[in-house]
């Protein structure tokens, strides 16, 4: 047998193979190590350093950064203030989402009209949305209060600590729960109708249905929303920077935009860059926390 046109050719579409799995997987790959896996690093490097982001010097000095950002008080309420809206906007946005996501999934008339309405907003730059509500809530809700007799719109909402939080948190759901929104829709529909007919048809209530076989068969599609939720939350910037810019008196600051403040505003950027590996470590800590946990209650048909 001649085995080496064989070999030969086994050799040829290896290499053909590799080539093309290079050429799909390489720019993605290049992208990634330029603006993921470098600038990392690069965070990692500048944490330890002495470093304003100007200076052509560095001055190692360790973990003397962490350590100070760990007594930070500033830090410390700005990690509270990121907690508490996180937890806020996880469980808002979810719940939101998925109410609209089961009247969507009906029978009415206007509901692909609607699925677009509601997803429409997170096509919406956060800094736009901040900027809008920021006008919407300054210069509109007076004119709500003044008809209303309600002394809430009157109040000037960014500059209070309690309404200037509920600020936003009605921005940042009014932008993204369509996405959550979407999401469930998708989850719901692939519930199968024969077993919500069989659960029916033996006299369960639309609760029981709902509890007993979609609950169960959507716990990934929870899964994926409470961790996209709660992640995005977690690096809240954009929003917060356009409507209250941390205030009042730092009161909405979350980490994101302490490190950029730090970095950009006050040029610490080795400080900034040892906050933003904290708070990076915090992230993946709770998300693998998050996802381990649910994906333990996940059930497959």
């Amino acid at each position: 047998m001649n085995t080496v046109p064989t070999k030969r050719r086994q050799a040829t579409k290896k290499t053909r193979d590799a080539a093309t799995y290079a050429l799909f997987t390489g720019p993605a790959m290049i992208l990634y190590l330029a603006f993921f896996v470098t600038p990392l690093l690069l965070s990692l490097f500048y944490s330890m350093q002495d470093w304003n982001g100007i200076s052509t010097t560095f001055n190692f000095v360790g973990l003397k950064n962490y350590i100070d950002v760990l007594h930070e008080e500033a830090f410390l309420d700005s990690l509270g203030f990121t907690f508490k809206y996180m937890l806020a906007n996880m469980i808002i946005m979810n719940a939101a989402g998925l109410l609209i996501a089961l009247a969507l999934n009906s029978n009415l008339k206007l509901k692909t009209a609607l699925r677009g309405a509601y997803f429409l907003p997170i096509v919406i730059s956060g800094v736009v949305v901040g900027y809008l509500w920021n006008i919407i809530i300054v210069r509109l809700f007076p004119i709500i209060g003044d008809w209303t007799g309600l002394e809430l719109f009157t109040k000037n909402w960014p500059s209070y600590p309690n309404t200037a939080f509920a600020a936003i948190m009605i921005a940042s759901v009014w932008q993204s729960f369509g996405y959550y929104m979407m999401i469930y829709l998708t989850g719901l529909q692939s519930v199968p109708d024969s077993l919500l007919e069989a659960a029916a048809i033996d006299g369960a209530t639309p609760l029981q249905r709902f509890f007993r076989i979609t609950v169960p068969i959507m716990r990934p599609t929870f899964t994926i929303c409470i961790f996209l939720s709660m992640v995005n939350a977690l690096k809240a910037f954009d929003i917060i920077y356009s409507l209250t810019f941390g205030g009042p008196y730092g009161s909405t600051t979350s980490i994101s935009l302490q490190v950029f403040l730090d970095a950009f505003k006050r040029n610490l950027l080795s400080y900034a860059s040892a906050k933003a590996m904290l708070f990076c470590l915090i992230i993946v800590i709770i998300s693998f926390t998050q996802v381990a946990l649910m994906k333990r209650k996940e059930v497959e048909l």
